[in-house]
């Protein structure tokens, strides 16, 4: 089977931008998603398009300063991971944020919604305190290269990160807090406080007993918010909204604008360009209206 394409994949241990992931190192490559979050392409020798998407996914990976690796896989070489991904057609893309997979598209997709998918597996990585990044400076080049470094973090940031690591959740949004008070623009530090909000609105709450009790009380909104915000915490984006979209068809008055107004918030954490956002406003406005 071939074992390469003109597009050029990553060779076998190179590290730093771009690495290529295979049925021998792919265990290695997973525990590496631990300190950075990686973007894994699919791709077959035996179609070129394919391979020429990822270079799409290189290209947008290289605009976040190293914050994503991106895991080249030829199919054709690697059978075991053929069948443990299912593959039914390539490309396929996929996140790996601290060891887990996350589901991102399958297809070609144009690069600035490429860049709208990584943008959004970096909010989850960050959502679970991870901020590794790779050097890049040599990404493809050196053999052997370092597995990868961490981030020189503005102190602020740095000090939100060793809060939640140490589940002080107030210490952290304190931190992202004054981020933000001197620099209002500071769009990571907004984001790192949504979910440090996620965190804090769920800690001590179990899931199961969260779920049954919504269950139980479909029109309960509170309890809707709850399992709302649990889904989005766990990267169950599309599950959180059809709740509380199903919450505004049902109920009115104070109960309905409650469940709306959250809703909102959750677009906001995910992000405005994110598909899943597009669709479940388009959503949102039939069913007020």
């Amino acid at each position: 089977m071939a074992s390469g394409a003109a597009a050029g994949p990553a060779r076998p241990g190179v590290s730093g931008l771009v690495v290529e992931g295979n049925d021998a190192n792919f265990t290695e490559v997973v525990n590496a998603s631990i300190r950075v979050p990686s973007v894994v392409v699919l791709w077959s020798a035996g179609l070129p398009q394919s391979g020429d998407f990822l270079q799409v996914v290189i290209g947008a990976a290289a605009a976040l300063d190293g914050r994503v690796q991106v895991v080249s896989v030829n199919v054709d070489a690697n059978p075991g991971l053929l069948r443990a991904f299912q593959v039914q057609s390539v490309p396929m893309t996929l996140g790996l944020v601290q060891g887990q997979p996350v589901p991102l598209f399958a297809g070609i997709q144009p690069a600035e919604q490429v860049r709208a998918y990584l943008d959004e597996l970096l909010k989850l990585a960050v959502q679970y305190g991870i901020a590794g990044r790779v050097d890049i400076g040599g990404a493809g080049v050196d053999e052997g290269a370092g597995e990868g470094v961490e981030p020189e973090l503005p102190p602020l940031h740095q000090a939100a990160f060793d809060a939640i690591e140490r589940d002080d959740l107030d210490g952290a949004a304190a931190a992202y807090e004054q981020a933000l008070k001197e620099n209002p623009g500071d769009t990571d530090a907004e984001l790192g406080l949504a979910h440090v909000g996620l965190m804090r609105r769920t800690r001590g709450v179990d899931p199961a007993a969260a779920r049954a009790a919504a269950a139980a009380s479909p029109d309960d909104v509170d309890a809707a918010i709850m399992v709302a915000d649990l889904d989005v915490l766990g990267g169950h984006v599309e599950d959180a909204f059809g709740r509380l979209i199903d919450l505004v068809k049902a109920t009115a008055g104070d109960e309905r604008e409650q469940a709306r107004t959250h809703l909102l918030e959750l677009f906001s954490i995910v992000g405005s360009h994110d598909e899943r956002v597009r669709k479940a406003r388009t959503a949102l406005m039939s069913a007020l209206f």
